[in-house]
């Protein structure tokens, strides 16, 4: 859009009047003004992160998201989807007929063969739901009675770039607010001392080369930057100069603040620049940090069950568990999406190594998850979701024999879960082909998975939009999609 006419549309009376000399009402909209300066300072009984008026539109099942994004594309063969009848097509040529001409990347277009790659790994059958399971996921398989398992999502985008904007944003093409964002801006949170949306991006053990992540994918796009998601570090201190420096103490910082806030107020009152607002609560925000994050990171009151659920790792700066138990202490603190980046899933080559390591990173510490949130009465009102970008393929990818091989991208069909407030636990929805390379029964689009979970947090996603560039923008993208009601509760 023009910047100019943008700046009209953000421009108070006041403002517009005194730009063009005549200087009518200016008392009362300055009055106006401080009320809302007051508003954005967050005095203790307001909240800092309101909800918008009308929201949620109906009565909620969840109140929090955790979002658990294994970047890179995990293999639903390895991990969830149990083909046995693979075996006989080892190394034999995946039929034209499966195939049916789909795109594939430049990565294996090449190939002068597609061999079928049976998974490697045993699967079992688990719970009272006898859902099959990869050995890879011991820890996991004790939860499956606790989750919903979609084996049928699909996406459109074929590489990891475009793929991951497209599971945050609901488009391919950057620009647009993340799930997290959308989620700040509609339903805000509960604590006032820490952000609504925190994006914690651990470590991993896989040694292939990791995707890059992007800001986008916890960016607030065209909304505010105030509902941009906030990434604590993994390793020291979690926010950049969290402690005032020698000879500065927390009296000295708050008169500089308010000095700060008077002259951005000075500057909104004449610009009309809402940014401005934005950097006021940003560094309000920043200022209440410096008492609740050290709190926040601190496990040293953890029972000693707790860091038996999650693993040995727990303890461990920058590791998978340690975000998992982090994520936990998050939502019980009233952060309403916190997000988990952890990278190293893009196994092109030496397949069963690699993701045996990044099972083991996450395995535990998932399961550990679900079992705290629900021993401390929290599994009910937050919702998990767990899943990549797309899916990997049947073939291989280079090399074959009987113990390694590698995949490629794949977004016709691929798994995901989500647990806890509003799901339905110990099913499954959807079903592949006999190839796990086209979807045999209710495919699930990656824009009904967030409408799906917008649905449980209590949002109509046709009704939750917000204007930009000429069009009513959706987390949902502009194409009609619909929740999945076969996974509420």
């Amino acid at each position: 859009m023009n910047p100019l006419y943008d700046y009209s549309l953000t421009q108070t009376r006041r403002q517009f009047f005194g730009n063009t000399g005549i200087r009518l009402g200016g008392l009362a909209l300055a009055t106006l003004g401080a009320g809302s300066a007051r508003r954005l300072l967050g005095a203790n009984s307001e909240r800092v992160h309101p909800p918008l008026p009308g929201l949620p539109h109906f009565a909620a099942k969840a109140k929090h998201v955790i979002y658990l994004h294994m970047n890179g594309a995990p293999s639903q063969l390895d991990l969830w989807d149990y083909k046995p009848g693979l075996r006989e097509y080892f190394d034999k040529e995946l039929p034209d007929s499966v195939k049916n001409g789909q795109r594939i990347t430049t990565m294996t277009s090449g190939q002068t063969r597609f061999p079928v790659a049976p998974s490697m790994f045993k699967f079992t059958q688990h719970g009272q739901s006898q859902r099959w399971i990869s050995e890879l996921l011991p820890h996991t398989a004790g939860i499956v009675d606790d989750i919903a398992l979609i084996k049928s999502v699909q996406t459109n985008a074929i590489n990891h770039d475009p793929a991951c904007t497209f599971v945050m944003t609901g488009a391919e093409v950057p620009g647009k607010a993340s799930l997290g964002s959308w989620l700040a801006y509609g339903l805000g949170s509960e604590n006032n001392d820490l952000p609504a949306f925190v994006v914690l991006t651990p470590n991993w053990s896989s040694k292939s080369d990791a995707q890059a992540l992007f800001t986008r994918m916890w960016s607030s796009g065209f909304l505010a930057t105030k509902y941009s998601g906030v990434a604590l570090r993994a390793v020291g201190d979690p926010v950049l100069y969290i402690e005032n420096p020698p000879g500065v103490d927390r009296s000295d910082r708050r008169v500089l603040l308010d000095a700060l806030n008077r002259l951005n107020q000075r500057t909104h009152d004449q610009l009309g620049d809402p940014e401005t607002l934005t950097r006021i609560a940003q560094y309000e925000m920043a200022f209440r940090m410096q008492s609740s994050v050290p709190d926040l990171v601190d496990f040293k009151k953890e029972p000693k069950s707790t860091a038996e659920l999650y693993g040995e790792e727990v303890n461990k700066p920058g590791s998978y568990a340690a975000s998992a138990l982090l994520a936990r202490r998050l939502v019980e603190r009233g952060v309403r999406c916190v997000q988990i980046l952890h990278r190293g899933w893009d196994q092109h080559g030496s397949l069963p190594s690699e993701i045996r390591a990044q099972c083991k990173d996450i395995d535990q510490a998932t399961a550990g998850l679900v079992k705290d949130l629900k021993s401390r009465g929290l599994f009910e009102s937050t919702l998990i979701v767990w899943g990549g970008e797309f899916g990997r393929t049947v073939y291989s990818q280079g090399k074959l024999s009987a113990t390694d091989y590698g995949r490629d991208h794949h977004p016709r069909n691929f798994c995901m879960w989500m647990a806890g407030g509003g799901i339905k636990p110990g099913i499954q929805y959807g079903e592949s082909d006999d190839f796990s390379y086209n979807v045999a029964e209710n495919p699930v689009h990656i824009n009904e998975v967030n409408a799906t979970l917008l649905q449980c947090l209590g949002i109509d996603h046709r009704r939750f939009s917000f204007k930009s560039q000429g069009l009513d923008q959706r987390l949902t993208g502009v194409e009609e999609v619909h929740p999945v009601k076969a996974l509420l509760a």
